[in-house]
């Protein structure tokens, strides 16, 4: 009689959580402020202004973007939240901050909007390794969010796994 193949890992009842797909795959444009300042260091108010009004927002459209000055000047908080009020009707997502911190802040508002009821009595892995970095601080706040309602997580792959936590039985 031919042995029979079980996978083992389908059948363990797992439930995999990629944090690197939690963010979508919506594509990222940067908006530096830098080409908007006055010899790329001074912002005044009347041309970033005039800049900002005839900038071509359509590039932005359904898109993630990242808001930040890579020059070292002293930029008013206003002109963040001017920039911001062009993003909005155009863009999917507007955050602070170079694309890599912009891209841990989006992930880190994905983990805080799971609904970790769908995780309820489960035994979760939130998936590691991925192609695109994942910070400490969004592996952290999906354990904290997860570990009231999980049986038990685990960090890694489905088929080798290193244990976090387990609820104790009472």
């Amino acid at each position: 009689m031919p042995e029979l193949f079980v996978n083992k890992v389908a059948e363990s009842g797992l439930v995999t959580l990629d944090l690197e797909e939690l963010g979508g795959k919506l594509e990222w444009e940067v908006f530096d402020l830098k080409p908007f300042l006055f010899m790329e260091l001074i912002l005044k108010e009347k041309d970033f202004r005039e800049a900002l009004r005839v900038h071509d927002w359509n590039k932005y459209q359904g898109k993630l973007v990242s808001v930040f000055c890579s020059a070292d000047a002293i930029i008013p908080m206003w002109a963040y939240m001017l920039i911001g009020s062009f993003l909005q009707p155009v863009a999917a997502g507007v955050l602070y901050g170079p694309p890599e911190i912009a891209r841990q802040q989006w992930l880190m508002n994905k983990v805080n909007d799971l609904n970790a009821g769908e995780f309820a009595g489960k035994r979760v892995v939130i998936k590691g390794c991925g192609d695109e970095p994942v910070s400490e601080g969004v592996y952290l706040a999906a354990t904290v969010k997860l570990r009231e309602v999980a049986k038990s997580i685990m960090y890694g792959e489905p088929c080798s796994t290193v244990p976090i936590f387990k609820q104790k039985v009472s």
